[in-house]
């Protein structure tokens, strides 16, 4: 519990500061750019908020050692270990100026010093042709780095709208807490739960009013320390299956997957520019429908974090049978396929414009009525002459002097 409230409390007081002081550092936190395939927000927002996350990490490394100090040094050498990825991506998010192979390159200069500093890599895939090659240190090594990398480029890729990664990454989490409980891995044990309490500190000002961003160095910290401790939970419990960490972490694998596909074999372009046709964007698009083409910035922030639930479910569907099926390798392997058949039929459907129509969301009076409100103090809402320019504000006539 202790464990839990550290993470919390330092990482909703330091985001908590961000959003507080943003006119302060906002000259280069801010995300400004409002035009662009994947810009859905409407005013300057901060981008550092993975920084409430890191430093909560940090702390509970201190913390770790009142608590269960066997363990204090591995879980500080791994937030150690995940600072070439965080720093990266977090001077992207300041100057804008650092590229998506830079950060990639970041990412797996951590994984290798996750391995030499822990031994943390992957020995097994429950495939027996492959794991007798394991054996073979280079290969487990090189394995483990793209295995990390890759992760945690996922996990950024999915960061699209308010809520979105940063819950299902929590969810994630907490699968990996729950079976770590049921093998005693104490070390995998504090690591997740630190970080579910310090994304629900973060989750507070993300969602939904969206007053903070995760960030480049969010995302790939979340990502690469959710990817090591799926691998050292799988390297130190033999009981555990290596095909649990494949099915829970499926929706942004294959999420990255498909767009690399879709990019590079359906259009011809780099994998790595941007565009606006993730499974995200167009739940955004296409089943948000009573905001489209709105101005008003209480719609469009209503719309953007209408989508997140989407897709929280969806990676529920691959989480919840991975923290059930944990040792069963068969079954994983089962619920890996219905997975990815269930991503393209969804993917198909809504490209195709036959989505179900409950699952889109159309504007009424009672869904107005019913439908969350963002408090006012929150948003910025222009005033009444700029909504409505067409009435304009009616001011008293002089009274002219004398008898009448």
């Amino acid at each position: 519990m202790l464990t839990l409230s550290v993470g919390f409390l330092v990482s909703f007081l330091v985001t908590t500061w961000v959003v507080r002081y943003a006119h302060l550092h906002g000259k280069f936190s801010a995300d400004k750019e409002f035009d662009g395939a994947q810009k859905f927000h409407t005013r300057a927002v901060p981008r550092i908020g993975g920084v409430g996350i890191a430093i909560a990490l940090a702390v509970q490394s201190l913390v770790l050692y009142l608590e269960h100090a066997k363990y204090a040094a591995e879980f500080a050498l791994l937030a150690v270990a995940a600072v070439p990825a965080f720093g990266a991506g977090l001077l992207e998010d300041l100057t804008k100026q650092v590229s998506p192979r830079t950060r990639l390159i970041a990412t797996v200069l951590a994984a290798l010093l996750t391995v030499w500093l822990l031994d943390a890599r992957v020995i097994r895939l429950d495939i027996p042709t492959i794991d007798h090659w394991l054996v073979f240190l280079p290969l487990s090594i090189a394995l483990t780095a793209i295995a990390v990398a890759g992760t945690a480029n996922a996990v950024n890729i999915i960061d699209g709208f308010n809520g979105l990664a940063v819950m299902v990454v929590a969810n994630m989490f907490m699968s990996i807490a729950y079976v770590a409980t049921q093998v005693n891995d104490w070390l995998v044990l504090s690591v997740a739960i630190t970080m579910v309490g310090a994304m629900f500190g973060f989750f507070a000002w993300n969602f939904p009013a969206g007053l903070v961003f995760l960030g480049d160095g969010g995302a790939y910290l979340i990502g690469f320390v959710l990817a090591e401790a799926a691998v050292m939970l799988v390297m130190r419990n033999p009981k555990v299956s290596a095909w649990y960490p494949v099915l829970m972490l499926i929706y942004p694998i294959f999420e990255t997957l498909f767009s690399i596909y879709r990019k590079r074999m359906l259009r011809g372009i780099s994998p790595g520019i941007p565009d606006g046709v993730h499974l995200h964007m167009l739940i955004y698009k296409r089943l948000m429908r009573w905001a489209v083409g709105s101005r008003d910035e209480r719609q469009r922030l209503r719309r953007n974090s209408l989508t997140a639930p989407y897709l929280w479910i969806l990676s529920l569907l691959a989480v919840l049978p991975a923290s059930i099926f944990w040792a069963n390798g068969m079954v994983l392997c089962v619920f890996v396929a219905l997975f990815v058949l269930t991503y393209v039929w969804l993917y198909w459907r809504i490209v195709r414009f036959k989505v179900p129509k409950w699952m889109i969301i159309r504007k009424s009076k009672k869904a107005a009525r019913c439908s969350f409100d963002i408090p006012q103090h929150l948003i910025r809402i222009a005033p009444a002459s700029a909504r409505h320019p067409e009435r304009p504000r009616r001011t008293k006539k002089p009274r002219l002097a004398g008898p009448f």
